[in-house]
């Protein structure tokens, strides 16, 4: 049985490395092309990024390859006798144990994550984290870990023990839990990681409450998040279930946009809530958890003893993390397929709140900043874009380029077709 899994993982993992090894292909045969939404220079420098993302990501694969056989050849024998002789009771040698693996995580993921931010992101102009934002953002990921996040596992621990059905138990538990952070991540979550103020312009904030009151939603407020002291980019958000929606505007977008095109962005936003997307994602979510839960609770006790462990409930936890990556490999496109019809018809709705020319402008804003190479090649769509591709999207809005010189891209450089 062992076997098996070892061999899936090794299928997965190369079916990844060979999309990611496909998509750089492609973005380094379209880098010397002729430039798109962008000028030449512009063009360059995102195609550069994307393949400098891909290395890191490709490195990424081996990395979880590695630490996946670690983990079951060795890992789990070798973590299980170090916390059976420090306890003597299944519950706490279970907490011993998720803490431990998620200690060894951390410390292999974290160069991976500095070398992002400070390396890459820095090359090109995004990260305005210090060092010290980084490690004050660490300490705080980690005591919310050891507080919240190890209250949640020791419920987990106590329900696997604790019931036959344990799996189910777990998936409701799980399942409710990702309803909750969805509820209080706008009001609580957030606010532990940023600065958010309530928008400053009397004039914009009316335009999008008189924008939202067409499309029939409250929410709690308008906040503007300093998203600039981490990073660059731009980007809002429509935060937060129930009462606790708010509308949360990056600093960097409202630099970069004007009001119109703020109030197409937010339309498409609107669009989400309006069609019950968020709602539609968490049903298919919901689903993917059962089937990791149903597996897992129905795997026989068999490969725990070829990892030379016992199945406390900390190890099949553990366990359902590492095996976790090649259920969701599967599902996630079907997920991403959805999310990209979903899109579609919220740009139709942003552009009838506003103007098919002002979310183009717009989109064309947000491609430039953030740096989005327009190609990528098919495989990779399928698998990860959970967005249309940025030319689709404009195609499908009536548009099709014309012409691209060195200045900015702009409005009437498209012609309705």
């Amino acid at each position: 049985m062992l076997e098996a899994l070892v061999l899936l993982f090794s299928l997965y993992t190369a079916l990844k490395v060979y999309i990611s090894v496909m998509q750089l292909g492609y973005i380094i045969s379209k880098r010397g092309k002729e430039p798109i939404l962008m000028n030449s220079e512009e063009y360059k420098i995102a195609a550069n990024y994307s393949i400098e993302k891909e290395k890191v990501a490709l490195f990424s694969h081996f990395v979880e390859y590695l630490f996946f056989l670690w983990w079951v050849i060795f890992g789990f024998g070798f973590l299980y006798e170090f916390v059976s002789n420090i306890f003597d009771t299944t519950f706490k040698q279970s907490l011993l144990f998720v803490a431990g693996y998620f200690a060894i995580d951390y410390i292999i993921t974290l160069p991976v994550s500095v070398y992002q931010t400070f390396i890459i992101d820095k090359k090109y102009g995004f990260t305005q984290t210090t060092p010290k934002i980084f490690l004050f953002d660490q300490i705080k990921s980690i005591v919310l870990f050891f507080t919240v996040g190890f209250g949640v596992i020791a419920l987990l621990v106590w329900i696997i023990a604790s019931f036959d059905l344990w799996w189910f138990y777990a998936f409701i538990f799980v399942v409710s839990l990702i309803l909750l952070i969805n509820f209080i991540y706008p009001t609580i979550i957030a606010p532990m990681f940023n600065k958010f103020s309530p928008l400053a312009d009397e004039e914009l904030k009316i335009k999008i409450e008189t924008l939202m009151e067409k499309s029939g939603m409250k929410s709690s407020g308008i906040f503007v998040m300093d998203a600039s002291k981490r990073d660059a980019r731009l980007n809002a958000y429509f935060g937060g279930l129930g009462k606790s929606k708010r509308v949360v505007l990056f600093d960097t977008l409202l630099e970069k946009l004007n009001h119109d095109e703020l109030l197409a962005v937010l339309g498409h936003e609107l669009g989400h809530f309006k069609h019950g997307d968020i709602w539609k994602n968490i049903i298919l979510m919901t689903i993917l958890m059962f089937i990791v839960f149903f597996m897992l609770g129905n795997l026989s006790d068999t490969i725990f003893s070829q990892m030379h462990t016992a199945p406390i409930a900390g190890v099949k936890l553990i366990f359902m993390i590492l095996v976790l990556p090649l259920v969701t490999f599967v599902w996630m496109p079907i997920v991403s397929f959805f999310s990209r019809m979903h899109e579609y018809k919220a740009d139709e709705y942003g552009s009838n709140m506003s103007s098919k020319e002002n979310l183009i402008s717009a989109l064309l804003k947000l491609v430039k900043e953030n740096k989005s190479f327009p190609n990528s090649h098919p495989i990779y769509v399928f698998f990860y874009y959970s967005h249309p591709p940025i030319i689709e999207r404009l195609s499908v809005l009536g548009y099709s380029e014309k012409k691209v010189n060195e200045d900015d891209f702009k409005i009437t450089d498209f012609v309705k077709q």
